[in-house]
């Protein structure tokens, strides 16, 4: 979250690609480990997300360009909080606003770059 006055809120939004990870990941949760875990899990993916409002200089954000050019990631293991997922993203400008852009929210033992769409990378 953007702190102390005037201090710029970016919007994160989500790709296609990163809500269907969402759904997936709290169905594979709910299935596994129950109502309760995917709930938790739910908060936990959700004030990941939240915590990249403050933009790319949120703690944790590491820029990858061993993946791509211009893709970070924030893994969403936060503030005590466990969690195995990654999420994906790039820095943009859009209509004047600066935007994270969502691409995918991966588990942190993928092959990370292998989930990218080409077309993602190096933009």
């Amino acid at each position: 979250m953007a702190t102390g006055p005037g201090a710029e809120r970016w919007t994160v939004r989500l790709s296609a690609a990163a809500e269907t990870d969402y759904r997936q990941i709290l169905r594979w949760t709910l299935k596994n480990f129950g109502a309760k875990q995917a709930k938790d899990y739910a908060t936990i993916l959700t004030t990941a997300l939240q915590a990249l409002c403050a933009g790319p200089t949120t703690i944790g954000v590491k820029a990858r360009e061993e993946i791509g050019a211009h893709i970070w990631t924030l893994h969403v293991a936060r503030q005590g909080q466990k969690g195995r997922h990654f999420i994906m993203f790039r820095v943009i400008r859009l209509q004047g606003h600066q935007v994270i852009d969502v691409l995918r929210l991966l588990h942190d033992s993928m092959d990370l770059a292998r989930h990218l769409p080409p077309t993602d990378l190096g933009q």
